[in-house]
């Protein structure tokens, strides 16, 4: 390979706007319609920007919305699986042809924005297909359900990328674009990248996979994900501490980069898995790690569709190399982490966890098994959670 991998479409978008046209975009914004973004259209509004979600250069209009809807395509002809969307209340709507400003939750004018297209926002069409379910238990499906029946589609211009820079989720020190990703990977000398996302602290499982990616490629991206999540899930300071932690002890710092990806979780499962590589190959990463039930929630996907929806898509498209690894766990009699591909299953053997037992042994104080998360990181977790 020659070179990092090229973005999705191409060319990596950059909607952030110069100091000059910022200030001036701010002087017109006083003057326009102003909206008012959920934490989810700003974490988008901020992918976009950065070039995160390249090709998108805003919000979808409807050719898009629908094509990705059904199809997983963009009107250009390249996969792209989940719709980003501006909905806003029916009476909200500006007309087409309209400038807006768009503010962050916390009231912060985040980006001017000009109005190409208003349509409905087909919520029949966009539940079933991306999340495979309508049950409005699923944080996913209750999101959008609750969004606008509005969509406004159209270009951005960005006068603030970071909407909280004295926030504790703002991560300044570890918030890299794509393209500070890829020079990053250029010093490095790295052509070849693994990328692993997160939404959780890393356990041992996690660990065992990011370093049999490592093997292969020139260097990892812990790449966790830090905008808006469902309640019930760690904080993401308390997170980032733990990846820190478990770098500075278990990792080896030149083949090991930790940024932080500002997007919003969908828990969309197989779609979702698609999304989250898409992003990766814009930070110019080349291998992307698919572990079990990637970007899940409950029980609405089997354990592996997130691994095999990328055997329905073009590969040259995707372009960037899913990696696939079965469900691992801590083996006794191997004394190590192994996989259903590298261990024979023996009854009671292997030591496993779900969340919800990890999070009432560390509400009491407990600490999980070392088989199962690294001492460091299990006293973090305790820290945190009998703070609470």
């Amino acid at each position: 390979m020659h070179g990092l991998i090229p973005p999705h479409g191409g060319t990596l978008v950059d909607r952030v706007a110069s100091p000059d046209k910022a200030k001036a975009l701010t002087e017109e914004a006083g003057e326009l319609k102003r909206i008012d973004l959920t934490a989810k259209q700003s974490c988008d509004l901020e992918m976009i920007s950065i070039g995160a979600f390249s090709p998108l250069t805003g919000f979808m209009g409807k050719t898009d919305f629908e094509g990705v809807c059904k199809d997983m395509k963009l009107a250009s002809g390249d996969h792209w699986p989940i719709p980003i969307l501006l909905s806003v209340d029916k009476g909200d709507a500006p007309a087409v042809g309209d400038r807006v400003a768009l503010h962050a939750p916390n009231g912060t004018l985040q980006a001017v924005m000009t109005i190409e297209e208003v349509f409905n926002h087909d919520k029949k069409l966009e539940i079933p297909n991306v999340f495979r379910t309508e049950d409005e238990a699923h944080p996913g499906v209750k999101q959008v359900m609750e969004e606008g029946d509005t969509c406004l589609g159209g270009s951005v211009e960005t006068v603030t990328v970071c909407v909280d820079p004295e926030g504790p989720e703002a991560f300044l020190d570890h918030r890299k674009t794509p393209a500070q990703t890829r020079e990053i990977f250029e010093q490095r000398g790295w052509k070849t990248v693994s990328a692993f996302q997160t939404r959780n602290p890393i356990h041992r499982a996690h660990e065992y996979l990011c370093k049999c990616a490592t093997e292969i490629t020139d260097g990892l991206l812990i790449h966790p994900l830090v905008g808006e999540t469902k309640p019930g899930d760690i904080p993401a300071n308390v997170r980032m501490d733990c990846y820190k932690k478990l770098i500075d002890e278990y990792f080896v710092d030149e083949r090991t980069l930790l940024t932080v990806m500002p997007a919003a979780m969908r828990y969309a499962g197989p779609r979702e898995a698609v999304l989250h590589s898409l992003i990766r190959k814009n930070y110019g990463v080349t291998h992307f790690i698919v572990g079990r039930d990637h970007a899940g929630v409950g029980d609405y996907y089997g354990t592996y569709d997130a691994q095999n929806i990328f055997d329905e898509l073009d590969e040259e498209n995707i372009g960037i190399e899913p990696l696939k690894f079965e469900h691992a766990a801590y083996s006794k009699k191997a004394q190590g982490m192994v996989s259903g591909k590298t261990f024979p299953k023996i009854e009671g053997d292997q030591i496993f966890l779900s969340g919800t037992k990890v999070r009432e042994m560390l509400a009491k104080g407990e600490r999980p098994p070392g088989e199962f998360t690294r001492p460091e990181v299990a006293d973090l977790l305790i820290e945190w959670a009998t703070s609470c």
